[in-house]
């Protein structure tokens, strides 16, 4: 059986890959005392200890305003942390993939869907470690495969301590009786982490580089919310619009799929995924 090591294993993308692929690979899903991924010597050590075969890094500092506020840890996990692993991978010839973001594209002044090919100048201290990230890797390991992760949701919740997103926040707050608010000023992808599960493993094939790696949307995220539940014929009416969140600096970070569909690996759009979601719900919100 080949072995698969997982960082990030008790987060919500790296504890769903782990539940995925358990049976199919030997999975070591380290914890941060077994190891410190800004620790290069320790690091090092699991690898040559396991001898993984590939290598999915999905831990991360992945809140915003975290990584605002706290830059110097947010950056040792997010660039130093991947760059230990990617140097690694590369020592003990493991597959890599490992997680990036569409936060990347934020303060892109290019319109419509954005290409990996494009000069990026990321607009918050995430997006700038992400990208600072990617170049560090490709460094060290000119085989690494470099996703660009949307906004991910699922429809239902693994373990009790874990916070609502985008699906089920919806869904609760409408069980709830409540009012959504959703921005008109943001653009982007949201995607069903189930795709994204689905789809790491043929990413094992790809040549190294920067791939997007979710679903394609070109709607707001207001639109979006909407054209579901006119799809779903749920009541928007209890839709409002927010029109002061990013009303100063718009946000499209919206991907365009061009590349990784040449590849042969797909994803549902943003809305059709959220349709299909939706149809399979049992709720009283139509």
């Amino acid at each position: 059986m080949k072995r698969l090591l997982v960082t990030g294993a008790s987060g919500f993308l790296g504890s769903r890959i782990v539940k995925f692929y358990s049976g199919k690979y030997d999975v070591l899903a380290p914890g941060h005392s077994e190891m410190d991924i800004t620790d290069e010597e320790n690091v090092y050590k699991v690898f040559k200890n396991f001898k993984p075969h590939f290598v999915i890094h999905s831990a991360a500092v992945s809140d915003v305003g975290m990584c605002d506020r706290e830059p110097e840890r947010s950056w040792k996990i997010n660039v130093d942390g991947s760059r230990n692993i990617a140097a690694a991978s590369a020592e003990f010839h493991a597959k890599c993939l490992l997680c990036s973001s569409d936060q990347v594209y934020f303060g892109s002044n290019v319109k419509g869907l954005h290409r990996e090919d494009e000069i990026v100048s990321p607009a918050n201290t995430y997006g700038r470690e992400k990208k600072k990230a990617e170049e560090e890797c490709l460094d060290k390991n000119p085989e690494c495969v470099l996703l660009r992760l949307s906004w991910m949701y699922d429809t239902r919740t693994m373990s009790e301590w874990e916070h609502s997103d985008f699906f089920r926040t919806l869904l609760s707050r409408l069980q709830a009786q409540e009012d959504l608010c959703y921005p008109v000023y943001d653009v982007r992808g949201i995607t069903d982490v189930n795709e994204v599960l689905f789809n790491f493993e043929k990413t094992l094939e790809l040549k190294g580089g920067v791939y997007n790696f979710g679903s394609p949307n070109d709607k707001n995220t207001y639109e979006t919310v909407r054209a579901m539940f006119m799809g779903l014929k749920w009541d928007a009416a209890r839709l409002k619009r927010n029109e002061e969140a990013f009303a100063s600096n718009p946000r499209n970070i919206s991907m365009s799929p061009a590349k990784l569909n040449q590849c042969g690996i797909t994803f549902l759009p943003t809305l059709e995924a959220l349709i299909r979601n939706g149809s399979r719900i049992d709720t009283d919100m139509k």
